[in-house]
C-alpha cells in the first residue's frame, strides 16, 4: 500500500505539464473526387498506413520546431543544396505549422474565443510519402489544430464540420489550392460522405458530411511510387473550362459526383461489384476530362497495372497514388502484387482507421 503510495506521488512532483500529441492519417479518394471542388459529392476514408503527427508542450517562448530531415537547413555542399531541391522542392512543415497558428489564432479572434497567453513549442513528424496524393500537408496542419485545441481548451467551441475549413485556410496561406473534401477526411477520421451542394456551401461555408461505418469497405489495395517525379507536369484547363461553361465538363463533374452517391448505395448494400465498376469508371471519367497529358504517364501506369488483373483501380487524389479492388480475391491480389513488384512499384494492403472524433467533437455536430 505505502510502496504504491509513494509511486504515486513521485509522478506528481514533477509539476511538467504533460505534452499533446495528435495524429492525424493520410487520406484516399474513394470516389466523386474531383468534384468536390466543383460543388459535387465524394466518399473518402482514412488511412492507416501512413500519418503525421504534432506534438505540443508547454514553454517560455512560442517555439515552432524544425524537422531533422523535412526542414534541411545544413547541406554538405551546393550539389547536395540542388539535389535536395530537385527531389523535394521547397517543402518543409514549419511553414505549414506557423500557417495554423496564425489561422487558429485569426478565427477565434473573429469568433471572439478567448485563448489564454500562454506558450508552447511545436514540432512534427510525418511517414506520409511525399507527392502521392494522400495529402501529406494537410495532415500536419489537421494534427497541429488539435493539439491547439486542447491546449487551448476550446475543442467544444469550435465545431467538428468547421474545421476542415480552417485546415484548408492555413494551406491557402501557402498558396496551396485544394479542396475540403481531404481535410474532412482527416479531421473526422474513418469513412465519410460528403456532398458539396452550392447551396450548402454558399451558406454554410461547408459541405454535409456524413460518417459511414468503415466496416462496409471491402478489402483494398494501395499502388504508389517511390519517386514520384512524373506527377503531371501539363497545367490541367479542366477548371478554366467549367467557369467558362463548357458542356463537356460540366455533364462530366455531374457523372462524377454522381458516381458518389451510387457509391454509396453501393457500400450500404455491400454490392463490390457494382463499387469496382464505379471506381473504374470515375478514373475514366477523369482522363477523358484531363487528358494523359495532364494525368502523367508514370500515374496511368499504376491504374492500368491493376486493369491487366481485371482489378479495379482510379487515383486517391490526383495522382501519385492509386486505390484498387480485387473483386475476385486472393489470387487476383497475388498477381497484383506480382505485377506492382516487376513495374517498380510499391504495393500495399489498406489499414482503414475507424472515426477519430470523441464526445466533445460529437456534442459539437449536435449543437
Amino acid at each position: 500500500m505505502d510502496h504504491h503510495h509513494h509511486d504515486q506521488n513521485s509522478e506528481t512532483a514533477t509539476s511538467e505539464p504533460a505534452a499533446i500529441e495528435h495524429r492525424a492519417y493520410a487520406r484516399v479518394g474513394l470516389l466523386g473526387n474531383p468534384s468536390d471542388v466543383y460543388y459535387g459529392r465524394t466518399i473518402s476514408f482514412s488511412l492507416g498506413n501512413f500519418w503525421a503527427s504534432v506534438r505540443l508542450h508547454p514553454s517560455d517562448d512560442l517555439v515552432i520546431q524544425p524537422h531533422p530531415t523535412h526542414d534541411l537547413v545544413v547541406f554538405r555542399s551546393l550539389p547536395h543544396l540542388v539535389n535536395r531541391l530537385d527531389n523535394e522542392g521547397y517543402y518543409g512543415g514549419v511553414r505549414l505549422l506557423m500557417a495554423i497558428c496564425k489561422v487558429f489564432f485569426d478565427y477565434c479572434k473573429e469568433k471572439e474565443i478567448y485563448l489564454d497567453s500562454r506558450n508552447f513549442t511545436l514540432s512534427y513528424d510525418t511517414n506520409i510519402p511525399r507527392q502521392t496524393g494522400l495529402s501529406g500537408s494537410s495532415a500536419i496542419v489537421c494534427a497541429a489544430l488539435s493539439c491547439l485545441l486542447d491546449f487551448y481548451k476550446v475543442r467544444h467551441l469550435i465545431k467538428v464540420d468547421v474545421r476542415p475549413g480552417i485546415v484548408l485556410g492555413a494551406e491557402k496561406q501557402l498558396g496551396i489550392i485544394a479542396g475540403l473534401q481531404d481535410r474532412v477526411a482527416q479531421v473526422y477520421g474513418g469513412l465519410v460522405y460528403m456532398e458539396f451542394d452550392k447551396e450548402h456551401m454558399d451558406t454554410l461555408g461547408h459541405g454535409i458530411y456524413t460518417p459511414l461505418d468503415v466496416c462496409l469497405l471491402p478489402p483494398l489495395y494501395l499502388i504508389y511510387a517511390e519517386n514520384p517525379s512524373d506527377s503531371g507536369k501539363v497545367h490541367s484547363t479542366v477548371r478554366q473550362r467549367w467557369l467558362n461553361g463548357d458542356e463537356f465538363i460540366i455533364s462530366s463533374m455531374k457523372e462524377v459526383a454522381d458516381i458518389a452517391q451510387e457509391g454509396r448505395k453501393a457500400l450500404l448494400e455491400k454490392d463490390y461489384t457494382k463499387l469496382a465498376a464505379l471506381m473504374n469508371s470515375n478514373f475514366d471519367l477523369r482522363r477523358r476530362m484531363f487528358g494523359d497529358d495532364a494525368l502523367g504517364a508514370l500515374n496511368i501506369e499504376m491504374v492500368e497495372v491493376a486493369r491487366r488483373v481485371g482489378a479495379a483501380s482510379k487515383f486517391t487524389g490526383s495522382g501519385g497514388a492509386v486505390v484498387v479492388c480485387c473483386p475476385d480475391g486472393p489470387s487476383q491480389v497475388k498477381l497484383l502484387e506480382d505485377a506492382c513488384l516487376s513495374a517498380g512499384f510499391k504495393f500495399e494492403p489498406i489499414k482503414v482507421i475507424p472515426s477519430l472524433l470523441n464526445e466533445v467533437d460529437l456534442q459539437t455536430l449536435s449543437k
